[in-house]
């Protein structure tokens, strides 16, 4: 394959810094790369986005914020039945409620809305158990705390 001068620049550009510079001959310079992160990178994939709190931190962020995915979650589950389901509790009361004020809201309505929260319920407790397990304490680490990473168990 022949190479076009366009190729050739492409070929001598350096993949340590941003798109179309080259490396320099000498190599990085003593004082570290800008391009390197300040602090400590935790080892895999995606965990460099984690935030190291102390441990009392640490356990109230878990246990609330897993307590907050879940109630979240059940209540996003409770609406998708009251949108399926022309029986449900939830969409009696609702029905009820609306009909004590004096609104009748047709029940294709009644449907999307419920539909609509379901997800959006289950959507935010999936997002508030995502973030909150991105918390370690001081001293967790893949080797020494955090057992869903380690491939050794069986």
């Amino acid at each position: 394959m022949s190479e076009t001068p366009g190729e050739r620049d492409t070929a001598a550009a350096s993949d340590d810094g941003p798109p179309g510079t080259t490396a320099s001959a000498e190599g990085p310079t003593a004082g570290g790369d800008a391009s390197e992160p300040d602090g400590p990178v935790a080892s895999g994939e995606g965990r460099a986005r984690d935030v190291v709190v102390p441990l009392a931190l640490y356990k109230r962020v878990t246990a609330y914020a897993t307590l907050a995915a879940v109630v979240t979650v059940v209540l996003g589950f409770v609406m998708l039945d009251a949108a399926t389901l022309q029986v449900s509790l939830t969409r009696r009361f609702v029905v009820g409620v609306l009909g004590a004020v004096g609104i009748v809201p047709p029940e294709t309505l009644l449907t999307a809305l419920f539909s609509l929260a379901g997800l959006g319920l289950i959507a935010f407790g999936a997002g508030v158990y995502v973030l909150g397990s991105r918390f370690r304490a001081a001293g967790m680490t893949a080797e020494n705390g955090n057992s869903q990473d380690d491939d050794g168990e069986v």
